[in-house]
């Protein structure tokens, strides 16, 4: 079993910042990737931000001059740095893993942590 726990969600005003941590932990051997989705209010959960075992990232295009991930992967911790926050980046953020458990490679979610930016 995969158990994701997030933190640093919360409430800032617009132009302000917030940094979001993953760890994850469990019966996992080997994380490719692992980041950061999104859903809003009414919207499908979309990409943020992800980052591979090579430190190879994907990424959504508000991230961009924005946002900054990292991950150590000896902790297997992932970190979202978010700067210049706007009200459209209010969402639930939930941590996501792709990794090899004993069964095969397989997705992996935590709870999601809320983050409001007001304006």
């Amino acid at each position: 079993q995969v158990q994701l726990v997030e933190s640093g969600g919360g409430l800032v005003q617009a132009g302000g910042s917030l940094r979001l941590s993953c760890a994850a932990s469990g019966s996992i051997f080997s994380i490719n990737a692992i980041g950061w989705y999104r859903q809003g209010p009414g919207k499908q959960r979309e990409l943020v931000e992800t980052i591979s075992s090579g430190g190879s990232t994907n990424y959504a295009e508000f991230v961009k001059g924005r946002f900054t991930i990292s991950r150590d992967n000896a902790k297997n911790t992932v970190v979202l740095q978010m700067n210049s926050l706007k009200p459209e980046d209010t969402a639930v953020y939930y941590c996501h893993v792709y990794g090899v458990v004993v069964t095969g490679w397989g997705d992996f979610w935590g709870q999601g942590t809320q983050v409001t930016v007001f304006s």
